[in-house]
């Protein structure tokens, strides 16, 4: 076992006064911030406890280059504080991490991409982080129909690795992030039209419960039901096995528009009259509002239309686009594969980036675009990042416009996944440089403001969100849907299989 054992005493609520060259001789005194603090057991019970993880675990304390590198997220808002970071290298290390913590009565969080940015995370003020890195993986079954992935793999690695084997199935559509964390909460993908959500995809899983029990589940279990659109609050997921489909259609078309802000209202009356009345299975319109100084002194808005199949979208859909007179018209061609760098989410792309922002989400499910309600948050938006030395002048707006048979064809009261007859997914992202509580709280009146107007133009008394995007002050009701069933079935759930929460940092349940 690599272990990285320099400490820094004030950081870590084992802290010591002195750094220790192996796991022996660790049982130092703490310093008195650290003692206020002190788990069930000292840090050489840590280290004996320790010895059960396999060699090629990692472990790693704040002192260290890899420490920071393996905490380093997307978002800088409200971080969970973490005094170790572990690595496990095999589903068993995970059980041997869960029980560790519980006898040192040590907080844990699970992840992989770092690309939750949820304010729950930030309640977590001590903890073990468990990094899912090292279990990346993907098999496919020798008949060819699913494939068993491994709770740290990241979507790319899944997107390859199928593609070059002549399959495909439903993954996030941000190249960065984790295959299974975009999937514990629905998870939204390309394909859905076709096949559903990610968590439509999933046949079995293995898990690590809350008191350190490794379980496998699929329909069989209470748990299926929660675990598909409610996941982070039951267990770590270590792999699962989920549907794979032979490649329908390798060739994908994409047309970029870019347009004034005075376009607005005609624009999304256009999406809702040509798009979304009746949209195709391989069709998807996404658009940004986004500044762009040298197009123009207001956001601009970046619309993709994106469709399957051909080497070029078909102008029955681009054509009442183009007659609102765009700035600019660029179309591409390429597979699959090339969509994530098309609207900027690739690796490379400047949406995976960790820059040390703040990047805060405030999403809305909505049936429809309202262009009147559209265009005063537009002007909203342009006000608060163009304002002279704004801070949220770096700000996104991200609308989402998936094709939705897919979803809509499973049983609603199957998942915990609530929202399956929305049709768009809209969020203003509210990025800025990390600069004190009182701007966070300006960003937050930003989100929620911007939010609130597409809320009120919708008509509906509730508001649907995206558990995934979602900022962390919304409601649980809102999160995994307003129908008291649903919230009973979670509670009751929880209070079987984690009663004293130790999933709660991400979008808690209860």
């Amino acid at each position: 076992m690599r272990f990285q054992t320099k400490l820094l005493a004030t950081a870590v609520a084992w802290g010591v006064a002195t750094a220790a060259p192996d796991a022996t001789g660790l049982d130092t005194e703490a310093s008195s911030d650290a003692a206020a603090r002190t788990p069930g057991c000292s840090r050489s019970d840590f280290w004996r406890y320790a010895s059960a993880l396999s060699k090629q675990a990692e472990v790693y304390f704040p002192d260290s280059a890899l420490f920071t590198q393996y905490n380093e997220r997307w978002s800088n808002l409200d971080l969970p504080a973490v005094n170790i970071t572990i690595l496990p290298a095999t589903e068993k290390d995970v059980v041997e991490i869960v029980k560790i913590a519980r006898t040192c009565k040590i907080p844990f969080l699970a992840y992989n991409g770092k690309h939750g940015a949820i304010t729950t995370l930030g309640r977590m003020d001590q903890g073990i982080a468990i990094n899912l890195h090292k279990l990346s993986s993907v098999v496919i079954a020798t008949a060819g129909d699913k494939v068993t992935i491994g709770g740290g793999t990241n979507s790319k690695v899944v997107i390859d690795a199928l593609w070059d084997a002549g399959k495909q199935t439903v993954t996030g559509t941000c190249e960065c992030v984790s295959y299974l964390g975009p999937g514990l909460g629905g998870g939204h993908g390309w394909l859905q039209g076709h096949h559903g959500l990610i968590a439509d995809q999933f046949l079995e899983m293995n898990v690590v419960l809350a008191d350190g029990t490794p379980k496998t589940i699929n329909a069989n279990s209470d748990l299926w039901w929660a675990m598909k659109g409610a996941g982070h609050n039951f267990g770590i997921v270590t792999s699962i096995t989920a549907r794979i489909y032979p490649i329908a259609e390798a060739n994908w078309a994409i047309e970029t528009l870019i347009f004034t802000g005075d376009k607005v209202k005609a624009l999304y009356q256009a999406a809702n009259d040509h798009l979304h009345n009746n949209q195709p299975v391989g069709l998807v319109e996404w658009s940004y509002w986004m500044n762009i100084p040298d197009i123009s002194p207001n956001p601009v808005i970046e619309l993709f239309i994106i469709q399957e199949g051909v080497s070029a979208v078909d102008p029955t859909y681009t054509a009442p686009f183009h007659a609102l007179g765009p700035i600019s018209i660029t179309p591409k061609s390429g597979t699959y594969r090339d969509i994530a760098e098309w609207v900027g989410i690739s690796l490379a792309g400047p949406a995976c980036q960790k820059t040390g922002a703040a990047n805060s989400r405030f999403p809305i499910y909505l049936p429809a675009y309202n262009p009147t309600a559209q265009e005063e948050a537009y002007a909203a938006f342009a006000a608060a990042t163009t304002a002279a030395g704004s801070p949220f002048a770096n700000s996104l707006f991200m609308f989402e416009g998936y094709s939705t048979q897919g979803v809509a064809a499973v049983d609603h009261s199957s998942t915990a996944f609530a929202y399956r007859d929305d049709h768009l997914l809209l969020a203003p992202l509210i990025t800025y440089t990390p600069a004190g509580p009182a701007r966070d709280q300006e960003a937050a009146q930003l989100g929620n403001q911007l939010r609130e107007i597409l809320h009120s133009g919708s008509g509906r008394s509730e508001m649907h969100t995206y558990v995934n995007y979602a900022y962390g002050d919304e409601p649980p009701k809102e999160w995994y849907g307003p129908e008291q069933w649903r919230q009973d079935r979670l509670k009751a759930l929880k209070a079987k299989y984690d009663p004293t929460g130790k999933f709660s940092f991400y979008a808690p349940a209860v």
